[in-house]
């Protein structure tokens, strides 16, 4: 069963947060984000809304995606959960926060999808692989199951790469890492680009306001959803 949150959202009986704010874009394809190191400045376990400070251009890639009508999915693991630092009340304040800061910038969100588990956590979320924890595609899943999305010209942009990973196995058309985050750490690109595999394309960009340029889905080439 599941536990009503907020508005729009409910945490289901895998204990995974499932949110949709806007279903306009229903079985458009979509623009999953990841959110801290992405969207959010990366601070480490955020969930004080006060901190929940827009990547500079963040909003603008996402009004982009809103004129596409493209769906803007947040997908985001959550360990911080798992690990006892903060609960589920903590995250709705820090996404509301979030997501009122992009309404101020004229820029929308359609979901939103978190997975608390994590190997070294605390019961009901420790699991050592849950199948929504990225680089696994079960948060992308729900998103297209709730939407109706067109996966097959979805594109996901992270600073991991378990985010590009995630979206390859849930048969998006590509992925972008971004330098922001934990984009820059060593080794990080090299890792990302062994994911530009069976049609799955690797993009990489500075951050998430210069990824809307490489990403064929915010430039024309989706179309609009055939009849």
């Amino acid at each position: 069963m599941s536990t009503a949150i907020a508005p729009g959202a409910w945490v289901d009986a895998e204990h995974v947060w499932n949110q949709v704010l806007d279903d306009r874009n229903r079985g458009r394809p979509a623009l999953f984000l990841d959110r801290d190191g992405v969207i959010l400045v990366e601070v480490g376990y955020l969930h004080e809304p006060d901190r929940a400070d827009l990547i500079p251009g963040a909003a603008e890639t996402i009004r982009r995606a809103n004129s596409a009508a493209a769906a803007v999915v947040v997908v985001t693991n959550q360990a911080g959960i798992a690990r006892g630092m903060y609960g589920w009340p903590e995250f709705e304040a820090t996404q509301a926060r979030m997501l009122d800061r992009l309404a101020g910038l004229g820029a929308r969100v359609d979901a939103v999808f978190a997975c608390p588990h994590h190997a070294d956590g605390v019961a009901p979320y420790r699991h050592p692989n849950h199948p929504a924890r990225k680089p696994n595609p079960g948060l992308l899943s729900r998103a297209a199951e709730q939407l109706d999305l067109d996966m097959g010209r979805s594109w996901i942009v992270g600073d991991r790469t378990s985010d590009l990973a995630a979206g390859r196995r849930a048969g998006l058309a590509g992925g972008v890492l971004v330098a922001t985050g934990y984009g820059s750490r060593p080794g990080e690109v090299d890792r990302a680009t062994t994911e530009s595999a069976g049609g799955f394309a690797v993009a990489f960009a500075a951050s998430l306001g210069a990824a809307s340029a490489v990403i064929p889905l915010l430039n024309g080439a989706a179309g609009p959803a055939e009849a």
